[in-house]
Parts: structure tokens; sequence; C-alpha cells
């Protein structure tokens, strides 16, 4: 069962935004919880710009970093722009490989193979380089924690820049510079871009040392809103100015890559950061899942659209086998999982399961057993898969304390990824158990829902008949984009009925139709995998509670809004 959270308290600042800023009290207290004070930062964080960006010359190495790609270009090198499998390194090796493009640099790019080469620079890719008479490699998303490639690079004689914001290690790998605010002593003031945030700023810094108008790399922002939004980074302070920024291209001109991954989505009206997270980057990442994530990088530096819609073709195929090799593990993995309801981890591990998918399925689990998990396949040699854990535990310090066991491992705070030997297993088990069981809380363990007010039925009826949309939603709906540090304001609602349209749709959701007992105002919703709730609005003298944020809902050709339910309970 979740655990509500209302936040009762009411900011001193309240009073003060509701009169500066003509809103009303309850939006002005989210607000004040998100650290606004006064009408100067409204206006920043409403309407960020290209001018709120951070100098990207603050960050540690980026003088460097520039210096060396500038030689690459005055001396005619061979650079090679690396990058991982997943959303964030594609869209980090197409945002690099463009514009070093674009100023006319010798430029290739290579993305390792999942299954033969596995997360991080390959030695295989090593070789490449050097049979190919590479000069200068840029890694981006990736590179933190490979010395031995790194060495043999300069072994090689071939330079390195890494472009990473994973934890880094005690020993750093060798490189002409590592862009990363994450290392010690970087001034970079903002601690959490993504792998392509990086990037963006070394192309950011090095456009400024080529007096380069601002308006070219603007360009890239679909791409750095896409990495940004599918890497569930902090969606606060640069990222929300990159997203917002981002995601303003790619309704305006969207690149013709990101174009056909909408249409193949069927996504309509304006594009939302929470498209990004579900529809474009479940597909881009199909790629790299299934195929080759190199096949989305040709998507998305596409410049027909039958080029275009080729590949986008391609990868809406590999999505809709994902999706079906996904469903089918979830389905195994919980059948693995019925007797170990007690533990305080999910380990799973079968030869037969996909590994482009268990990073999917670890956090499916999640959804039913509410603990930090792990998913895990046979991988020729070795068994490696994925980490995912609940929130505020810090499953990463428990790989480390533990990082005896495996051959490799990585990652953030939330999220990683481990390799192990098939005879290691079970110890791994047993230990994974043992440390997460020591270090964990009861309370991490329950699911909390964070709730922003309490309102009533006539907030959400709307007060002008020029808009389908009442003050509130209107009012909520400038707070995006939304993500972690920024989430999507959560409302209850108090001693709600059946209005008589309640019903079931696709077997595990619930469509609502609702009301207040004796009032006349009736509210849509949906409750996406809650159909188990249904029983509570079956008995129409028992008012049922609802945490809620709220949505658009387009139904042939009518916009309006609706609740997107979270939980429901009987009121006390």
């Amino acid at each position: 069962m979740k655990k509500w959270e209302l936040n009762n308290e009411i900011s001193p600042l309240t009073p003060i935004l509701e009169d500066e800023l003509k809103i009303p009290p309850v939006f002005a207290n989210i607000l004040a919880q998100r650290g606004i004070s006064n009408f100067e930062e409204a206006k920043q964080f409403f309407r960020p710009s290209f001018s709120d960006l951070l100098d990207p010359f603050s960050m540690l190495g980026m003088k460097k970093a520039v210096d060396r790609v500038l030689q690459a270009k005055i001396q005619n090198e061979k650079v090679l722009v690396y990058g991982d499998y997943d959303v964030d390194g594609t869209c980090s090796v197409t945002l690099m490989y463009l514009f070093l493009k674009e100023i006319e640099i010798d430029v290739s790019f290579y993305q390792p193979d999942r299954y033969k080469e596995g997360y991080g620079i390959s030695m295989q890719s090593v070789e490449w380089a050097k049979k190919n008479n590479v000069d200068l490699v840029i890694a981006l998303d990736c590179g933190v924690k490979a010395i031995e490639q790194a060495n043999q690079f300069k072994n090689y004689s071939i330079d390195l820049i890494i472009c990473d914001h994973h934890l880094p290690g005690n020993i750093l790998p060798f490189s002409v510079a590592m862009l990363n605010p994450k290392q010690e002593n970087c001034s970079y003031s903002f601690k959490d871009l993504c792998g392509c945030g990086i990037g963006f700023k070394l192309i950011h810094a090095i456009s400024f040392e080529l007096k380069l108008d601002s308006d070219l790399i603007l360009e890239y922002l679909d791409l750095v809103a896409i990495a940004t939004a599918a890497d569930i980074v902090p969606m606060v302070d640069e990222n929300r100015v990159l997203v917002k920024l981002g995601l303003q291209k790619i309704n305006e001109t969207p690149r013709i890559g990101i174009k056909s991954l909408i249409e193949f989505s069927k996504r309509k009206g304006l594009i939302e950061s929470s498209d990004l997270v579900f529809a474009i980057s479940p597909r881009i990442n199909a790629a790299g899942r299934l195929g080759h994530a190199s096949m989305a990088v040709e998507l998305l530096s596409s410049k027909t659209s039958k080029e275009a819609q080729k590949w986008a073709q391609l990868i809406e195929d590999l999505n809709m086998e994902r999706r079906e090799i996904d469903k089918k593990t979830t389905e195994e993995a919980l059948i693995l999982l019925a007797n170990d309801k007690n533990k305080f981890t999910s380990v799973v591990c079968s030869d037969n399961w996909h590994k482009g998918v268990v990073g999917i399925v670890a956090s499916r689990l999640i959804e039913t057993y509410y603990r930090p998990t792990v998913v895990l396949c046979n991988d020729g040699d070795f068994i490696t898969g994925s980490v995912r854990s609940v929130k505020g535990f810090d499953v990463h310090a428990v790989l480390v304390n533990i990082g005896d066991i495996f051959e490799r491992f990585g990652g953030h705070k939330y999220a990683a990824g481990v390799t192990l030997l098939p005879e290691k297993l079970e110890e791994f088990k047993t230990r994974f158990e043992n440390e997460v069981k020591a270090l964990i809380t009861e309370d991490l363990l329950v699911e909390k829902i964070k709730i922003d007010a309490v309102l009533n039925p006539m907030d959400l009826v709307r007060d002008k008949k020029s808009t389908p949309f009442p003050k509130l939603f209107r009012l909520v709906d400038q707070l995006a984009p939304f993500g972690p540090g920024n989430m999507r304001p959560v409302f209850k609602i108090k001693n709600m009925i059946n209005a008589g349209y309640t019903k079931v749709v696709g077997e595990t959701h619930l469509k609502i139709n609702v009301k207040q007992d004796g009032g006349n105002v009736t509210l849509d919703g949906i409750g996406f995998g809650l159909v188990h709730l249904k029983h509570l609005l079956n008995d129409d003298k028992l008012g049922v509670d609802i945490a809620f944020s709220l949505e658009k809902n387009e139904y042939n050709g009518n916009v309006k809004i609706q609740l997107r339910v979270r939980d429901m309970k009987h009121s006390i």
C-alpha cells in the first residue's frame, strides 16, 4: 500500500507571491515550495533563455578540450566520436558528430555493440581507432572508468577527451581532458548534467572560441532535451533551461528524424517532456537494445524525409518486438519472485532473457515489489544485468561495498549495471540482500505519494469560455518541463463517489467518472494499472479520496482536462 504524504506547510512566501504574481494561494504555495521567492525568480523559471546557461569554461578541463578539438580542425586530423548505446549516448554522438561536421572537422562515429562489446569504451573500439588512423577520440556518456582503454589509446598516440557524468572512481583514466562536473576540484556549479548535456557544453565552448552565432548551437538543443529527459536527471537549474529550449525547438522546427519518431508514436499536439520519456526515448533505445545504436544516429542525422522514414520504420519494428519481449520477460520474472515476497531485494536471473530489456524489466518489477531490484541474464562467459533502486536509497553505494564480486560495474545512485561470473551469482544474491537489509530503512520500502495540496471540485471548473481548461491547470502547465526535482504537482480530492460511468479499459486500467455526494461537478480520470481499485467506487455510500495530477485529454477533436489517478483510498 502506498503512503500519502500531504504537504500542509504554508510558506511565508505564499502571500507575497500571491500578491506579486496575482495567482491563487494554492499555486503560490507550490511555487514557494519549489524555491521561488519573488517575481524575478518566477520570471526566470517560467521564461528561461539561452543567457541563463552557465559559462562552459567554468567546467574543469574545458579549455584543454576546446584547444585540442580546434587543433584537430587546424591540422586536419581524424576525430572519432564515441558514445554509449542508450538514449543519452546516442543523442550525444549525434550532437557531437553533426556539430564537428558543421565546423568542417574530419569526423566519424562509433558506438559499441551491446552484446559483443558491452557498456563503455571497448578494447575493440580502441583497435578500430588505431586501424583507421584516428588522432583524437571524444568519448561521451562513458569513459570515466576506462583506465585500461585510455592507457591503450595513449600507447597508440591517440588523444582522448572524456565527457562523462557518471561517478568517477578513485583513479581517473589518462586523457587530454576530463569533462565531468562530479570530479574533484571542478567548480562548475551544476553537477547534474547528463552526458549529452556535457557534450553540449563542449560545443558551446567551441562555438564561443570560433565566434559562431549562438543560433547555430541552439539547433542541437532538441537532442539535449531528449537525452536529459530520458536519463531521469534532475529537471532543475540548467537542465530545465536546456529541456525547455529543446522542446521549443522540437515543437517549432523539429529535425527530420525526430519528426519521423513523433509520427510513428502517433503523438498529437505539443510535445512535452513526458512524450520524450515515454514515446521518443523507447524508440531510440530500441535500436541499441535489439539492433545497433548506430541506426538511431543515422535516423537523427537524416537529411531527407525518405531517409528518415526508412530508419524510423526499422526502429519502430524493433520497438514493437522489444515490447513483446519486455512483457514476456516481466511475466516470467514475477513468477520467479513469487516466493521472495519477504525479502529486502529482488534478484532474478535467466539464461533465456534478452540483455536488451533487463533494465526495463527491473523498473517494471519495482512497480510490484517496491525494493532494490536486479535483473540478470546470461551473456556468454558472464552474467550481466541492470540494477534499479527505490527513491532515497543509493544502490550504487551498495555495489561499491561489494565491488570485489564483480568483473565490472558502474552507474548512478538509482540505476547501475553489473557484470559477474556465473559461479558468483549465489554469492551476489546473498551479499546484495544482506547489504541492502543492513542499510535500508522500512520507510524507504514503502512507495510514497507526495501531495502538494487538497482541492475541491470547483477548483477544476473552467473559468473562461474561451478555453477548456481551468485557471489552476493553465498555471500548473507552465511549471513544465517536469522531471525529478520539478515533478508534476499531485493533488488530493476528498469524498468522491461513482457518477455512473466508471469502467475498466484495456483489462488493467480504470477509467473513472466521479463527483462529490450531493455535488453537480463531475470529473473524469484515468488510472493506468489501477483496475484493482475499482471496488472502492462500487459503493456510492462510501466516498473515496483520490490522489491525482492534472493532464490534457484529447478525444475525437475535443480537448479537456482529466485526472491522472495515482491512487485511491476510502475517505476517513
